[in-house]
This record gives C-alpha cells, sequence and structure tokens, in this order.
C-alpha cells in the first residue's frame, strides 16, 4: 500500500487509484448566522409568528370581515355567537371587527413611536459618548430631566388637550420616549470609540458626523435593533394606559386600550367584552419582548449556547 493510501484508510481501493477529494465549506453570511441564531430560541420564533398572525388580522381582516367597527348590528349587546364570535357591545357594533380595529391603531401607535424614539435617541446617545466632557454632561443632563418628568402624565396632557388621533398620540409618545435609547447607544458607543477603526478613522480624516453615522450607529446596530424592540412593546402599553384613562385615541375611532376602558364597568356581566381585548395587548407586548430576547441572544456575537 502507497503513503498516500495509508494516510487514506477506507477512503481508497487498493486496486483503483487514489483520487483526491477536495472538501469545501460554504460560507455564511452574517444575516445567515444571525437568522440561525434567532430561529434556535423558540419562545422567540413563536411569538414572531404569532406578532405576524395579529397583524395579518388587524390589518387585512377588516376588508374581509362582515361587519364594520362602526355599524350596529343588533339593538344591544349581546354574547359570542356564530355570526359575532367576539359578541357585540353596547350598541350592537361587532366586538371582532372593534378587536381588529384597535389593534390595528395599537400597532400603528407602538411602531411610529418606536421608529421616533430611536431615530432620535440613537443619534443622540451616539454624539454624547462620542464626544464626552462638556458636550456629554450637557446632553445626559437633558435626559435625566426628561426622565423624571412623569411620562404618563405629561403625555396624558399633551394627547389629551390635541383631541388625540394615532398618530398625536404615537408622536408624543416618540418625543418622550427616546430617553432611554440615547442612555443605552451612549453606553455602547463609549466603549467603541476606544477602539482601534475609530483611531484609524480620526486619523485619515474622518469627521464627526461620517464616525457617528459610518462607525459607531452601524457597529451598534444590534444594541438599538432590541431596544427598538423594547419601545414597541413600552409604546403598546403606553397607548393602552392612555387610552384607559381616556387621554390617547378617541372615539369615534378606537384602540385597544380604549375598549378595555369601555368595557370595565361590565367586566362582571359581560367579561368578552373587557378580557378579548385585554389578551391582545398581552399578546403583543409578551411577543415583542420575546421577539427581542431572540434578537439579542441572535446579535451577540458572545452567544453560543442554543436556546430552548
Amino acid at each position: 500500500m502507497s503513503d498516500k493510501q495509508a494516510l487514506l484508510p477506507g477512503l481508497t481501493d487498493p486496486g483503483r487509484p487514489v483520487v483526491d477529494r477536495e472538501f469545501t465549506i460554504a460560507e455564511r453570511r452574517q444575516w445567515q448566522i444571525v437568522l440561525r441564531r434567532f430561529l434556535r430560541h423558540r419562545l422567540a420564533t413563536i411569538s414572531l409568528l404569532v406578532l405576524a398572525a395579529l397583524a395579518l388580522i388587524a390589518f387585512v381582516g377588516p376588508h374581509f370581515w362582515i361587519h364594520d367597527f362602526t355599524t350596529p348590528d343588533s339593538p344591544g349587546s349581546s354574547p359570542p355567537t356564530l355570526n359575532n364570535p367576539f359578541g357585540t357591545d353596547d350598541i350592537g357594533r361587532d366586538q371582532f371587527a372593534r378587536v381588529m380595529r384597535g389593534t390595528q391603531q395599537s400597532l400603528k401607535v407602538a411602531l411610529l413611536a418606536a421608529f421616533l424614539s430611536t431615530v432620535i435617541g440613537a443619534p443622540w446617545g451616539a454624539i454624547s459618548g462620542l464626544f464626552g466632557g462638556r458636550v456629554d454632561t450637557i446632553m445626559m443632563r437633558i435626559c435625566d430631566l426628561l426622565l423624571v418628568l412623569p411620562g404618563l402624565v405629561v403625555a396624558g396632557a399633551l394627547a389629551g388637550g390635541s383631541n388625540g388621533t394615532w398618530f398625536i398620540v404615537a408622536l408624543v409618545l416618540g418625543l418622550l420616549g427616546w430617553v432611554v435609547n440615547a442612555r443605552v447607544v451612549r453606553g455602547v458607543v463609549l466603549s467603541l470609540r476606544e477602539q482601534e477603526f475609530i483611531e484609524a478613522a480620526r486619523a485619515v480624516g474622518a469627521g464627526p458626523t461620517r464616525i457617528v453615522l459610518r462607525h459607531l450607529l452601524p457597529n451598534a446596530a444590534g444594541v438599538i435593533i432590541v431596544q427598538a424592540t423594547l419601545d414597541i412593546a413600552a409604546a403598546i402599553l403606553g397607548e393602552a394606559g392612555l387610552s384607559f384613562l381616556g387621554l390617547g385615541v378617541q372615539a369615534p375611532d378606537t384602540s385597544l386600550g380604549l375598549l378595555v376602558n369601555q368595557a370595565i364597568i361590565a367586566v362582571e356581566t359581560r367579561p368578552w367584552l373587557f378580557y378579548l381585548p385585554g389578551v391582545v395587548i398581552i399578546l403583543i407586548a409578551l411577543g415583542v419582548n420575546f421577539v427581542g430576547d431572540g434578537l439579542r441572544d441572535a446579535l451577540d456575537p458572545r452567544q453560543t449556547r442554543q436556546r430552548r
């Protein structure tokens, strides 16, 4: 047996010529690695599917549902039936249609508020962390001032005083909710600014704007994305709280919090009016938090353990 055959036991036949075999490993892109890690997190995957189903029902369902959320179908409230699976409210409007509309409006509020919080908070925190010194002190004291304000009270005063629509509510929540994003991103930037690639960027003449936009924010993208998901959950609960107090979305439109508010007096006699929109709020808030947990694990390069 030749030396080459001896080195490849089981792969060659003594009666055949030795054939060299090439083994190649497919290169994985970063997004493929992140997706693989995310899918290992079962709770996050299930939560994402639930959220997608809720969003599909909220935005597409009303176009196919036989009832409208503003038009009464019966002279008064009735329990769940095949025709009205969530029952009807006090004036006979289909509760399932109203829950779909409320979910749609609440999701719109949450997504816009989270977007505004991220767009404002991430650059603010990056600039504060990059410059440090007096600039950092002033910017963080502004954040501290906003943090000590009673957010729900201020949001209620601003949104309620403008006869709030979903857009006004989202605008107020976004403008008040960016502070946490800024502080989180600042903490990441404080460690990134000491890295060699930032020093190299400064050495070749890159200005602060380029460093923030091209180097700091992309490298903090994982933290920013995870924080954005938490902002969605916080905005859902914030909108629900404002609408429950009558300071958020106003009738004739509706939201999940407003539906709970309108059914509070019927919680014992007609519990389906109260609990069904409440369950949707809980599903959205928990689902978004689980998705954020999965994204945190997937985007962390140090995360190697398999989640179940």
